[in-house]
């Protein structure tokens, strides 16, 4: 549910002044001031008071949110396929000598977009099966949180190589599950990411390998010609850029990528 940050902010504002109001609640309520005796009021602040017994308090909702926010980021990098896309596009990126072109912020915004077109059917089964029923009350939270994940699951599961999956199971000292459906989250996670930055190296050497030919035969009929003091990287630039062109290289990338993500 999108919840306004002027929402979020008040509703911060009431739960620590919650906490302010207990803590001056737990301290002794009277105080001598010229023999009189004052009596601090009590105030009581309800928030969400007709709530069910197996459901969170709103305030802690809100803190939970907020904590999700700030994950985000990680969250994006390591259970969607953003790793593989960016890493590919920087190897692409040393591999044309472009230096600093594109840049960084265009790269982390195509990566991101892609990743979003990729992630769309992930995040819609998340949605139908785990955010509208509990939306509509049909589940609680423990069973929405568990159909939100799945979808996720699943996904990394497809992309995820046996010995990742076996060698952080070694490493937590768990016992092997009789079905994938079994591992941890917190298992599965990083062994996508490891096999995720495996297979974003291997297509990164295969990108190299054209560009690193070239190099070679630009510098050796340097060479040959006897132009030493010609750097070999001022006539490869202009070269790789025309040959990456002609062979339309973004949409072979790009299609390439997309085509090992997503199965039709």
């Amino acid at each position: 549910m999108d919840i306004p940050k002027l929402y979020i902010g008040l509703f911060l504002f009431i739960f620590f002044l919650l906490l302010g109001v207990g803590h001056l609640h737990s301290q002794p309520s009277t105080q001598k001031q010229s023999g009189a005796q004052i009596q601090i009021p009590q105030v009581n602040i309800t928030i969400g008071g007709n709530e069910k017994k197996d459901e969170l308090s709103v305030a802690l909702q809100i803190l939970i949110l907020m904590t999700v926010l700030t994950l985000a980021p990680s969250i994006l990098i390591m259970m969607t396929c953003f790793t593989r896309i960016v890493v590919v596009l920087h190897f692409l990126r040393q591999a044309l000598a472009t230096q600093t072109q594109p840049p960084n912020q265009l790269l982390i915004s195509l990566a991101l977009f892609l990743t979003v077109f990729v992630m769309q059917p992930v995040i819609e089964k998340a949605n139908r099966e785990g955010i509208q029923p509990y939306l509509r009350e049909e589940i609680n939270q423990q069973q929405a949180l568990e159909n939100i994940v799945n979808p996720f699951k699943e996904f990394m599961l497809k992309y995820t190589r046996q010995e990742d999956i076996a060698l952080f199971l070694k490493l937590s000292g768990g016992k092997r599950p009789r079905d994938a459906s079994e591992l941890s989250i917190w298992t599965i996670i990083p062994a996508y990411t490891l096999s995720e930055l495996r297979i974003a190296f291997q297509i990164g050497f295969l990108l190299f390998v054209p560009f690193l030919v070239l190099d070679m035969i630009i510098a050796s009929v340097l060479m040959s010609l006897g132009m030493f003091l010609l750097p070999p990287q001022l006539i490869s630039l202009p070269l790789k850029l025309l040959l990456f062109v002609l062979v339309d290289g973004w949409y072979l990338v790009i299609d390439s990528l997309l085509k090992g993500l997503i199965t039709i």
